[in-house]
């Protein structure tokens, strides 16, 4: 293989930016001669082992495969690889599996050189007629490991139809030793054809191809092509694109037509075919395949309706042979529009047109719209066909209503159809010069299309398609033809080929520039914005002095999406320059003298910008304010900070009209880091003063306190200085949950996220001022704010808020309460459902557990710690995967300190609802039951650790709901054997009595998880168990049919696992009860059944007692 490398350079200005080098690889030669040869021959070894089998077939599919775009390399090979494997098929000794191991390797090599080449080598003579004919037939269509072998036997079938004989004389006699007929060749032929053309798989492509070939054949044209156009046209009539099974039939009946290139008979038929079409509506259709397959057909049956002729009107440049317009002089070479004589004249009179034309067009345009390129595509190559069989007239017709497309009424589907449409025209001379002067606008326009929808936008196709209309135009017309328009379309690629945002319009603009001596310095521009530097948006810069002058007049604009264009392009322009050092004359005067005046300007057109305008334009100025204090204008205490100041106040006390708060909080901070500043570190007192976004912290609307607090944040420390008190006191209060204000969750958090930025802003002193850095005065406050958060459900206001702390304060965070609580709320957060707190709270856990430089002091169990958590674990844990997580949390559950959080937080991820995180964290907790299953002092501890959580948060559905899904996974699987040994085990009966508060919830999940856990009790001893089934009894009343119903089912369960539950002799009575009776119906007749069972289970019947201020409840007596 040889391998040519090219290196293209382009420079990327003064910044010294290295050289773009790229390189292409270009195959020389088929270098895998030797081992394909290996491969082929290895068919029959490998062909009963799957596994070699695979590696065998992957191998040589590699190898094809870097073929794909250099097939002809495989030309000189074909004949050689094609012959070993035909050896392969017709030897009789090959079994079926090796048969269809060779189709598929002719497959892989058919795909990649292309079947139009491939098929031509399959031998095609009379005596392969009948063997290929008989292979096929024998092949199960349903199969789906062996479409490779239909498919080639389809495209081999094709080329022995090509024999010059009638087929009838293949027949001989028809009739078969045992009297029966036997069916014609050609109807076999067809039968088979028609058979494949509705299967679901690539058999149905290569069967359309054997149609287009079988039917040209002149005998099978006489006598079965009316027939076969007659099913054809009934199966597009009796199908529908609802169903996949008809999607595929229909497509294949699509194929079959559209593929048949023989216009004799079809000439007759089209009418009814264009019919059957019209009434199908294809163009409707939700599959984007049959719309592309019914324009394709319908361009076809156009053709048939027009005579196959050269328009003489159209615009001829040279000629079609190289040598003839090599040996023709420069002058002699320029050939004008060619006016048509007056024989042509006459012949354009004497030539009817069909009006079945009319309908064809009219489709075609419609294409042109469709939202599929494949369907614009095949329609713009229809149009151009069609038209070139037009006389003048009826073509600018045509013309005139692709024009149409390019309304902004349109859609881009549209304009993008009407581009292709026209680059389809200008290449075939029937665009004439005349049209240009109304062409070009237009296109001019598509190269700078773009349509705004919601968050983003389209258009990009569009002005790709305007690049291939431009390039079209380069080769198809004369150098003075395009003389008129060249320097709009030069400057139009140019721009495009520079600032286009993507990067396939960018490469295109640069292809498409005509360089045909009319561009002005087209090869110099050209060779510095080529294919490979456009590619790269840094080699744009050298642009930049010439677009900032006029992109200012436009930032003060009447037009509200060019206005907000122009100053995005303004701020990143200036800081671009800002980067390149451009300090020169020419930008300072476009600074000082242009630029600030306009950006005064800007202040006034935000304020005039409402609703939706100022919801576009004020993160723009933000963006803008903070590019140009970034790039260091000289506007220190200029007019126009003040202004600057006060639209960054105005936008975060009305953050709730802006979409997002980011633009207008860095603005802030970039603003007070250049011109707020005396002298470095020292802030000037009078803009400090003017600061007043502490005062909207309290603001009703949320999105104001969250810019609010994330502008606090982001304060340079100079600016913070004198101000902490205030400013933590700001926070703090905001961080607190209020009834009365609303949750404002996102408020909290980033009030969380704001204290950690303005105490690592304002460094650390044991001994400072509270006003300015973060002291023994006020960081308990700080940590005790934080922690809340912690507990803070409501909100994501978890983060790595402690660590920052930890990492730099260890002079402040001596206390050992302080260390407890945090590492106890990190193993909590470290221990539930959600993957990325889990991650972030184990990773701060070990980072502050292995710190040394400081050291945490008085961390709980520290010694045990490392032990489950060496070094190692610092880089080697995942803690977002459950699988690995969960095993080392639970190995906390036996540290005393860390019990009761760890138990809280695994709660809720073993009572979850995420599949992977219920299963790894429910085996890591068993896993942990089952190690103290038999110590009954670890087992007692850990169950008054599981009460106390429960006793905590019985009225917190967070937790509540979870525990007691929990607590049924325990009691399900014999947790507590060994209390169950002991009559009315304490835990039991206090497990019972909090589980009786849950019962009295509205709360139907809560209810049905505190069913499992009374049937799960039923399992201990004594009198606690007549006290779970009178619950049990009572919730088979309860005013909820569900839970009435959820509740009889699970009492069934538990009398078919606990057998010593009732006594044995009135067991099918009570299932009976249980399992027969209607649980739904109104509660006096379900009460009688209820009270029937309370008999049987030897439990006293509830009472019903009527209080005076409720409904009447059951109690008992």
């Amino acid at each position: 293989m040889a391998l040519t490398e090219t290196d293209n350079g382009s420079s990327g200005g003064d910044g010294g930016e290295s050289d773009i080098i790229v390189k292409t690889c270009v195959l020389g030669g088929f270098s895998e001669s030797d081992e394909t040869r290996a491969l082929i021959s290895s068919l029959p070894e490998v062909q009963g082992d799957m596994v070699s089998t695979e590696s065998v077939t992957q191998r040589f599919l590699v190898i094809m495969n870097r073929y794909q775009e250099q097939p002809h390399l495989l030309d000189p090979h074909l004949d050689w690889m094609f012959n070993m494997i035909l050896e392969t098929i017709r030897n009789e000794k090959s079994p079926p599996s090796l048969v269809h191991l060779s189709f598929k390797f002719l497959y892989i090599i058919c795909k990649v050189r292309g079947y139009k080449i491939f098929m031509q080598l399959f031998p095609h003579e009379v005596a392969d007629v009948q063997p290929v004919l008989d292979l096929l037939s024998r092949q199960d269509p349903k199969d789906t490991e062996t479409w490779e072998t239909r498919y080639m036997l389809l495209l081999w079938l094709s080329m022995t139809c090509l024999i010059p004989f009638d087929l009838s004389r293949l027949d001989g006699h028809l009739e078969s030793d045992g009297g029966k007929s036997r069916e014609p060749i050609m109807d076999r032929i067809l039968a088979i054809a028609k058979s494949y053309l509705v299967v679901s798989d690539c058999s149905r492509d290569a069967a359309s191809v054997l149609v287009s070939k079988f039917m040209t054949r002149p005998d099978v044209k006489q006598k079965r092509l009316g027939d076969f156009l007659d099913w054809s046209l009934m199966t597009i009539t009796q199908t529908n694109d609802q169903s996949m099974t008809d999607i595929m039939v229909l497509d294949g009946a699509l194929q079959s037509l559209v593929t048949h290139k023989h216009t004799d008979h079809v000439e007759v038929c089209a009418p009814t075919v264009l019919q059957c079409l019209e009434k199908k509506h294809l163009s409707d259709s939700s599959q984007a395949m049959l719309r592309k397959l019914g324009v394709k057909l319908i361009q076809r049956l156009g053709l048939t309706f027009l005579k196959p002729r050269l328009a003489a009107w159209r615009y001829q440049r040279g000629s079609r042979s190289l040598a003839a317009n090599l040996s023709m002089s420069q002058t002699t070479a320029v050939t004008a529009a060619v006016s048509p004589d007056v024989e042509t004249r006459e012949q354009e009179e004497d030539y009817d047109i069909p009006e079945e034309v009319e309908t064809v067009i009219e489709h075609l345009l419609v294409g042109l719209k469709d939202k599929e390129t494949i369907v614009r595509w095949s329609a713009a190559k229809g149009i151009g066909r069609v038209t070139g069989r037009l006389p003048k007239e009826l073509a600018d017709e045509v013309v005139g209503s692709v024009l149409d497309c390019f309304s902004f009424q349109e859609t881009d589907n549209a304009w993008h159809g009407g581009c292709l449409a026209l680059a389809e025209l200008g290449r075939r001379g029937l665009l004439l010069p005349s049209r240009l002067t109304d062409v070009v606008p237009l296109i001019i326009k598509s190269l700078t299309y773009e349509e705004k929808r919601g968050a983003c936008s389209v258009g990009s196709n569009v002005r790709d398609a305007a690049c291939y209309v431009c390039w079209s135009f380069a080769r198809a017309y004369e150098p003075k033809e395009l003389q008129p328009f060249v320097s709009q379309i030069a400057s139009a690629l140019l721009i495009t080929a520079v600032f286009d945002r993507n990067v396939n319009c960018r490469r295109a603009a640069s292809v498409s520039s005509p360089v045909n001596g009319t561009f002005p310095h087209g090869i110099d521009i050209l060779t510095t914005a080529d294919y490979y530097a456009v590619g790269n948006l840094s080699n744009s810069g050298f642009a930049l002095f010439f677009l900032l002058p006029r992109l200012l007049p436009m930032a003060v604009g009447m037009d509200l999406l060019g206005r907000h264009g122009a100053i995005l392009a303004c701020a990143e322009i200036t800081h671009a320059l800002y980067k390149l050092d451009a300090t020169d004359e020419l930008v300072t005067l476009v600074y000082k003298e242009n630029a600030s005046r306009c950006y005064c300007t800007f202040l006034n057109v935000v304020v005039l910008s409402r609703g939706f305008g100022g919801e576009l334009m004020r993160p723009a100025v933000c963006g803008l304010i903070e590019k140009l204090s970034l790039s260091k204008l000289p506007f220190k205490n200029d007019p126009v900070i003040t202004g600057w100041q006060w639209l960054i106040d105005d936008t975060i006390k009305t953050l709730h009209l802006v979409s997002s708060g980011t633009a207008v909080v860095s603005a802030l901070s970039a603003l007070c880091e250049e011109y707020y500043q005396i002298q470095p570190g020292q802030a000037d007192p009078q803009m400090q003063g003017e600061l007043n976004i502490s005062l909207w912290l309290n603001s009703p609307q949320m999105l104001t306190r969250c810019g609010s607090a994330l502008a606090l944040g982001s304060l340079p420390r100079f600016v913070i200085h004198s101000k902490m008190k205030q400013i933590l006191e700001g926070l703090q209060q905001m961080c607190t949950v209020s009834q009365k204000e609303g949750s404002f969750p996102e408020a909290r958090r980033d009030a969380v996220r704001a204290i950690a930025q303005v105490c690592v802003t304002a460094g650390v002193d044991t001994h400072g001022s509270p006003d300015s850095v973060l002291c023994s005065e006020n960081v308990s406050e700080v940590y005790g704010t934080l922690l809340d958060s912690m507990n803070d459900y409501t909100t994501d206001s978890r983060g790595d808020v402690v660590v920052v702390f930890m990492s730099t304060l260890p002079d402040l965070c001596c206390s050992e309460c302080r260390v407890k609580c945090m590492m106890c709320c990190l193993v909590q957060q470290a221990a539930e459902k959600i993957d990325r707190y889990r991650a972030h709270a184990g990773n701060i856990f070990l980072r502050l557990l292995h710190s040394t430089e400081p050291a945490v002091p008085h961390i709980p169990h520290r010694e045990e710690l490392l032990s489950i958590f060496p070094p190692e674990t610092t880089a080697s844990l995942n803690w977002n995967a459950p699988s690995q997580a969960f095993q080392y949390i639970t190995q906390l559950l036996g540290l005393t300190q860390y019990q009761y959080h760890t138990l809280l937080g695994l709660t809720v991820s073993v009572g979850g609802i995420t599949e992977s995180t219920v299963h790894f964290s429910s085996q890591s907790l068993f896993d942990h039951l089952k190690g103290i299953q038999h110590n009954s002092v670890a087992l007692t501890q850990f169950g008054d650790t599981l009460l106390s959580i429960f006793r905590d948060n019985l009225r917190n559905d967070r937790v509540a709901i979870p525990f007691l899904k929990m607590l049924n996974q325990m009691l399900a699987n014999s947790c507590f054997e060994i209390f169950t040994t002991q009559e009315n085990h304490q835990f039991c009966v206090d497990l019972l009595t909090l589980c009786k508060e849950i019962k009295k919830s509205k709360d139907i999940s809560k209810l049905r998880a505190c069913i499992s856990v009374f049937c799960g009790l039923i399992q201990f001893q004594g009198n606690v168990r007549k006290k779970v089934l009178s619950q049990l009894l009572m919730l088979l009343c309860h005013s909820f049919p569900v839970i009435r119903k959820t509740t009889a089912s699970q009492m069934y369960e538990m009398v078919l696992t606990y057998d010593d539950v009732i006594d044995p002799e009135v067991l099918d009575d009570a299932m009976t009860i249980l399992s027969d009776t209607n649980w739904e119906d109104d509660i006096p007749t379900v009460r009688t059944h209820r009270n029937q069972l309370a008999d049987l289970l030897q439990v006293p019947r509830p009472q019903v007692i009527a209080k005076v201020t409720t409904e009447p409840t059951e109690v008992f007596l």
